[in-house]
Parts: C-alpha cells; sequence; structure tokens
C-alpha cells in the first residue's frame, strides 16, 4: 500500500483535479493533504473527494512534506504538487513501480519541459561542483518523488524551495538507490522573477550547506557561477478585508462534542494523571502547563488524530458556510493549543483562531507551552503584579485587529469562563449551557445539539448599510430586541431614500 502526500497552499482550483488523477490508479493508496494554511478553499475542496486532511503546524513546504510522511501509514510515501492538472493517469505506477520492484529507494520524476533558469543557472552548476553524481540527473527540483519511508524518516526537510534538491542530495548521501521517472508532459505556472530571486538563493544556500567540505581551489569557481542576481525582498502577503460583522465560537464549548485533552488522555493513557493534574491545580496556566508535559514526544499526526476521532456539533459546518455567505467573518478561540484549533479551522473553512501555543520542534511537542498576550490581563491598580489568565480582553482585541465593532460581535459559548465574552459582546449565545447563571448573563439561548438556530440570531448589521444609528446600551438592546433594531435600520433606510427623492425633484424644478 502506498501513501500520497499533497501538501498545498491556496490549491483549491486544481487539487481536487488532481486527486481525481491520482485516484484512477490500481495500486491500493491512501490520500493525505497537508494544507499549509491555505485562505481559499483548498480544504473544503480536498474533503469532497474524501481524502484525510491534516493541517500543517507551519507555513513552509518542507513542513508540510515531514508531517505528511509522519502521518502516513505505509511504507512507500508519494509527493505529488497540487497545482498541475497534466499529470498521466498512471502517474502512481511510474513513481512507484521501482520501490515495489526492488530496484531503487528513492524515486525523482523528470518530464518534458525545458529545465527551469534555476536549474541550469543554479542547481546543475553547483552540483557539478560539489556533487557530481548527482549532476546527470535532468530535473534535481522536480517535486514528484516517491521513497521508501524508511529512508524519509532520516532526512532533513529544507522548510523552503531547497526541500526538493535537499532530499536529492540526502538520500545520495546516506547511499540510497536512486532512479528517474519520466512523467511525460507537465504544465505549471510560471514564476516570477522575485520567486525566481527567492529560489535560486534558497536552493544554492541548501546545496552548500549538504557540502560537508569544499575543496579550497573550487571557491573561485563558485564565485564564478552565473547565480541570478541578489534576493529581491519576497513575501506573502494576507490581506484580511475590512470586517463589520464577525462570529466567536468557543471550540471547547461550541464545536467539539467531548473534551480534547480528556480524549488524548484516553488515547495516550494519561487519564489518572490529567484527572490529577486537574484536581490539584485550579489555574488555567498550571492545567495547560501540566497537561503540556504530558503531550511531549506526541507528533503532529497523532495529536490530529485525536481532534478528529471527536464528534463535532452536527451542523456546524453547514451553519458556518452559510454564516459567511451572509457576510460575516468566522473565528475559533479555545483554552486549547493553537495547531489543534488551526486544523478544526480548516476542517470548518472558519477564518481565524486564537489559543495557546504548543511548541513543536520537527513536529513533534516539546512539552512547553506559550500563552499569548492576549490571554493575559494586567492588574490596573499594581502594574508591578504579574499578569493573570483571563479571557476578558480578547473580544476588544479581536475588535481592533479586524476593525470590527464590537457591537456587530457574536459570541457563541456555554462554560464558566465564558461569562465576561457573553457580556462583553454585541449578542451573547449561550450554547447548551447547563448553568442557569450563564442562560441568564446571554442575550440568547440555543439549547443544542443543533448550531442551527444561530442563523436566525446572525441578522443582517446596520453596519453593512453604513447607517449610523443612535448609540443603544446593551440593556437597551435587550429591552428593544433584535427585530426591532432591524425594523429601526429600515425606518433609517426608508428616510434616506425620501431625502434623496426629494433632492432630485427640487433639482429637476431648479433645472
Amino acid at each position: 500500500m502506498i501513501s500520497i502526500v499533497i501538501p498545498v497552499l491556496n490549491e483549491g482550483a486544481t487539487l481536487r483535479q488532481v486527486i481525481k488523477t491520482i485516484k484512477k490508479t490500481s495500486r491500493k493508496i491512501e490520500i493525505i493533504v497537508v494544507d499549509d494554511d491555505s485562505n481559499d478553499n483548498s480544504v473544503e475542496e480536498a474533503l469532497k473527494e474524501k481524502v484525510r486532511v491534516i493541517t500543517s503546524s507551519q507555513r513552509g513546504k518542507g513542513i508540510s512534506m515531514r508531517e505528511g510522511m509522519m502521518a502516513a501509514k505505509n511504507d512507500i510515501v508519494m509527493y505529488v504538487d497540487g497545482d498541475i492538472l497534466t499529470y498521466p493517469d498512471n502517474i502512481v505506477e511510474l513513481l512507484t513501480d521501482p520501490i515495489i520492484e526492488g530496484k531503487a529507494d528513492f524515486v525523482k520524476s523528470y518530464f518534458e519541459r525545458q529545465a527551469g533558469r534555476v536549474t541550469q543557472l543554479v542547481a546543475k552548476p553547483l552540483l557539478s561542483i560539489l556533487f557530481p553524481g548527482l549532476a546527470g540527473f535532468n530535473q534535481p527540483l522536480s517535486g514528484m518523488i516517491a521513497a521508501k519511508r524508511s529512508f524519509l524518516s532520516q532526512v532533513q526537510f529544507e522548510n523552503d524551495y531547497g526541500v526538493d534538491i535537499g532530499l536529492l542530495i540526502d538520500m545520495h548521501l546516506m547511499g540510497a538507490r536512486i532512479t528517474e521517472a519520466n512523467i511525460g508532459r507537465v504544465e505549471n505556472a510560471m514564476q516570477t522573477w522575485e520567486q525566481l530571486s527567492k529560489m535560486s538563493r534558497e536552493v544554492s544556500r541548501t546545496i552548500l550547506r549538504k557540502a560537508e567540505n569544499i575543496p579550497q581551489e573550487n571557491l573561485a569557481t563558485l564565485g564564478n557561477i552565473n547565480i541570478i542576481r541578489e534576493q529581491m525582498e519576497y513575501s506573502i502577503l494576507e490581506s484580511i478585508d475590512k470586517l463589520h460583522k464577525m462570529v466567536i465560537f468557543n471550540l471547547d464549548e461550541t464545536i467539539f462534542t467531548e473534551d480534547y485533552l480528556q480524549h488524548a488522555a484516553r488515547e495516550f493513557g494519561f487519564e489518572e494523571e490529567l484527572q490529577d493534574i486537574r484536581a490539584r491545580y485550579t489555574d488555567q496556566p498550571s492545567i495547560l502547563e501540566h497537561t503540556a508535559a504530558m503531550l511531549r514526544h506526541r507528533n503532529l499526526a497523532e495529536l490530529l488524530e485525536v481532534a478528529d476521532d471527536i464528534p463535532l456539533t452536527p451542523d456546524i459546518k453547514a451553519v458556518v458556510r452559510e454564516l459567511k455567505k451572509r457576510g460575516y467573518t468566522c473565528g475559533l478561540i479555545t483554552d486549547g493549543f493553537e495547531c489543534i484549533a488551526r486544523h478544526i479551522r480548516n476542517r470548518l473553512g472558519m477564518d481565524f483562531v486564537f489559543a495557546n501555543r504548543l511548541h513543536l520542534f520537527d513536529s513533534v511537542a516539546t512539552g512547553e507551552i506559550t500563552i499569548p498576550e492576549y490571554f493575559l490581563c494586567h492588574d490596573k491598580e499594581d502594574p508591578t503584579k504579574a499578569a493573570f489568565y483571563c479571557k476578558s480582553n480578547i473580544l476588544s482585541y479581536i475588535a481592533d485587529k479586524y476593525h470590527v465593532l464590537p457591537q456587530n460581535i457574536i459570541y457563541v459559548g456555554s462554560g464558566s469562563d465564558s461569562t465576561q465574552l457573553l457580556e462583553a459582546a454585541g449578542i451573547g449565545v449561550a450554547f447548551d449551557a447547563v448553568d442557569n447563571r450563564i442562560e441568564r448573563i446571554a442575550d440568547k439561548i440555543i439549547p443544542g445539539p443543533w448550531m442551527e438556530p444561530l442563523l436566525e440570531i446572525a441578522q443582517a448589521s446596520p453596519e453593512k448599510f453604513r447607517i449610523r444609528l443612535p448609540a443603544i446600551s446593551k440593556k437597551q438592546a435587550r429591552r428593544i430586541g433584535v427585530g426591532s433594531l432591524i425594523g429601526l435600520a429600515s425606518v433609517g433606510l426608508m428616510y434616506l431614500a425620501a431625502r434623496h427623492i426629494g433632492k432630485r425633484k427640487k433639482e429637476q424644478e431648479v433645472s
């Protein structure tokens, strides 16, 4: 059986067709899509093909490739790019047959297209000097490869454009049997000069780093290689439109139907230790720190498998999809870990996450966490006191970050620590709450287990129409009711329309 890993970043337009092509194989396979924090519909498109989707812990192709390999269940791992529509129907056989037949440990693809500028001007000249045994490969930078998992688990995955050449060199240095496979004609988008410049710098840096000893007499030769001009500054900027209305879900209280840490404790065998931690400590930082220590040495794939085992609120994905159609931005907050929350965010097509950061090194938990500043509060009367854990200022932090008015934020939660958030939000929604005190604080109640009633609560905001209404306190809003507020917005629209028509008539009379 073969594990096929597809690292993706904003490849929703092509990903599904790539998966369909791979499925044409006669081999027994599993397909793993590793999402690199895409902000398009890549995850949604992958899920339509019913393949496994995991979320990378850190942006970068190398990390995604490594974590895909860690999640793989089989001895042969194959990688393909998610943005190429011209793969042959037998792409799986072409890349894996040499390994299955015992002829190779690592297969590198080549295809019918003139080698790129970085290959010709950077990779091949450096390889011919430092690794002459690799200089004969047609396309050393090709990302379509297959290898024995036992070899891949020993190599270092560079987290930039150097990842593909780095794997080739590492396999060579380990003595792996390497062969090339012709996969026909491949067409993909041309890269910009900024990308080519960045690529040349990172590819050359990887090759030089992999060369343990560069003969002194070759330094002058290295200086004469025609490398593309000095790297131009290039970064992918993530822009978020000015947002006017938002729904924030508490992941632990409204999305997960079971406690993540309890589920992880049962899976990894530390239920008694978790029970002891929760009995001994009452403050959230201590609970988080000691629980994170219990997760030490667990890799990201294992942590995400626990999350995938927990049932979600049944209709949450459909509700989020409808909210976004109505112009709402949807996000998650959680007392848990960011890597888990980001994975659920991608599964549901949400926009952002605020959570505590579980430290990962080489995609393995170190047992340490960082609590971000937005979960900490300071004593206003005595600034010298240590900050304490709370979530009272998270809504104002989010409102400032995303340029959304606090009164246009709907917060959905249920636990005792949601009290301040339910009060601070424009509309506080208690979901499946068992505490009567929470129900008295909340503006609206959803009994659960379905989230659909939220769609009745999430009405269009007056801000959408850019009408400045008189300030209304939350107490007044409760008294007036949401329906009356919508009516008030409608009256405002009619008034503005009447003024506009009257102005037009006067102008016509004067003319």
